[in-house]
């Protein structure tokens, strides 16, 4: 079984991954591997070279992403061209991580289920959800930045009506790690076809 893990940016969607690990289930980050595959992945990076050329990599022979963020702002088919470079690759990882994981079920935790129209590739969708104040808090604090940048990427995300239209569980994570813990597992158990008390 493909389970899908999303959430708004700050909704803890990482945390409870981090849990999922630890009960056994294996889980692949999308924006992990997408932030990280023009490093990681010879063929992205000489791909990446011959579109966008050298002076995009810095001194440590790395992606420079804020210079290539600033581009591609400004630029929509230098973004459109990053993204058939990346696109294709992440899903061959995914593909990858699926095919040789053992675990019961696998979870892939993607932020943009609902905005890619992509539900029907996962058997079951689970969604952590907090309160807009509590993202707001947690994400201008983990990412340095400030209030209004937090919001104005919230507003490019779907709205917590939105994702819990495709969600199969909701885990809300508006409390302590020991109750996300909590729900985390309960969660898991379902996943499981184990039958609860709620």
């Amino acid at each position: 079984m493909i389970v899908g893990l999303t959430g708004g940016i700050g909704s803890g969607k990482s945390v409870a991954g981090d849990f999922f690990i630890e009960l056994g289930i294996d889980v692949i980050d999308a924006d992990h591997v997408s932030k990280n595959i023009l490093d990681d992945n010879e063929s992205a990076k000489k791909l990446f070279l011959e579109h966008f050329g050298e002076k995009f990599i810095d001194k440590n022979n790395n992606v420079d992403r804020a210079l290539l963020r600033d581009e591609i702002f400004k630029n929509e088919d230098k973004k459109e061209a990053l993204e058939s470079i990346i696109h294709p690759l992440v899903r061959e990882e995914i593909f990858n991580f699926i095919e040789n994981s053992n675990s019961v079920y696998k979870i892939i935790m993607v932020p943009l289920i609902y905005e890619t129209n992509s539900q029907n590739f996962y058997d079951k969708i689970v969604v952590v959800d907090c309160k807009e104040e509590n993202q707001i808090i947690r994400a201008s604090k983990r990412d340095n930045k400030t209030k209004n940048d937090i919001i104005n990427i919230m507003k490019n995300q779907a709205s917590s009506d939105e994702r819990m239209s495709i969600a199969d569980e909701v885990i809300k994570n508006d409390s302590s790690l020991d109750d996300l813990k909590k729900q985390v597992i309960k969660v898991h158990q379902k996943l499981l076809g184990i039958n609860i008390d709620d």
